[in-house]
């Protein structure tokens, strides 16, 4: 079932463990993520950036995974949200699609703009019953710095002063945060900065995202979410399992075959093994508690289920 963002994190918060929020592109992924969540009786996020809305249009991948979402797994939490939305308009477009939930990221302006900016998008999307994410410091990418040398992480990382009168001047829902986390392949710090993430979870009272983390294991996970992280956000991970399978699974057929359907079987339970892990780091699992007994037919395997 299709619920708010924000009640998802709030609970988490509350109740001590993370929610993973786990970027999807096509139908295959999406359906590994709402499985994974069934299976694990976790609740989810599915995200959707800009570029995924333009490869499979906006309203198609919305509704595609609103659903998915509600067809298989009617009893599970699931929350649907852009991630990373960098104009106004895309804000506004995803309002006029029904998205519930929204990341707006001016974490590359100037901290004037930023919060400028991020205001007018919580006031025009507060009118509209959607929450809000902003992001505060930068988690780099590869190629927007050198790789070369050592990173000055100072002038990426969140700033807990700042972050509270971000919080108080912008409205956000939740806050996205740096403390060494990098997307992608981007070289992270090498420990992350635990001292500031309690710092800023001390001064702020909203829930606290952490990008950039596919690759983190548990005694990270651990540590971060006894500071305040109630959610993380996955997506290397995932495409990585996705075409690895893919391309294994091209590789090793003993005969050419023209079955889409048979090739993406594979990436799609390879998506859903990773998903499954990453619920079980986060310690979502098991967190919802009661199961509904419905006769759904899936397509796919063709069986009831």
């Amino acid at each position: 079932m299709i619920v708010p963002v924000i009640d998802i994190l709030k609970k988490a918060r509350e109740e001590g463990y993370a929610v993973g929020a786990f970027n999807t592109t096509n139908l295959e992924t999406t359906r590994a993520i709402v499985d994974a969540a069934k299976e694990m009786r976790s609740p989810v996020i599915i995200q959707i950036t800009e570029r995924t809305m333009e490869y499979a249009g906006g309203r198609a991948i919305f509704n595609l995974v609103k659903n998915c979402a509600e067809f298989y797994a009617p009893e599970i939490p699931i929350g649907i949200h852009l991630d990373h939305g960098k104009s106004f308009e895309i804000i506004e477009r995803c309002a006029n699609i029904g998205f519930p939930s929204i990341m707006y990221d001016g974490s590359r302006h100037i901290y004037e703009d930023n919060v400028m900016i991020t205001r007018k998008v919580v006031e025009f999307c507060h009118a509209k019953g959607m929450s809000v994410q902003g992001e505060l410091g930068s988690v780099p990418y590869i190629g927007e710095t050198s790789m070369m040398g050592e990173i000055n992480w100072d002038k990426y990382m969140t700033d807990p002063d700042q972050a509270e009168d971000f919080v108080c001047k912008t409205g956000i829902d939740t806050l996205a945060v740096a403390i060494g986390n990098a997307h992608g392949f981007f070289k992270e710090r090498k420990e992350p900065d635990y001292d500031r993430l309690e710092a800023i979870h001390k001064k702020v009272s909203i829930p606290l995202i952490l990008h950039g983390a596919s690759d983190w294991e548990n005694g990270r996970v651990k540590e971060v979410i006894a500071r305040g992280i109630c959610c993380f956000n996955v997506d290397t991970a995932t495409r990585l399992a996705f075409v690895n399978s893919l391309v294994k699974s091209v590789r090793d057929q003993s005969e050419v075959s023209f079955d889409i359907r048979k090739l993406l079987d594979g990436a799609r339970e390879a998506v859903k093994k990773v998903v499954k892990e990453k619920i079980r780091y986060f310690g979502s699992a098991g967190k919802v508690e009661t199961e509904k007994t419905e006769c759904v037919y899936d397509p796919v395997k063709k069986t009831e289920k």
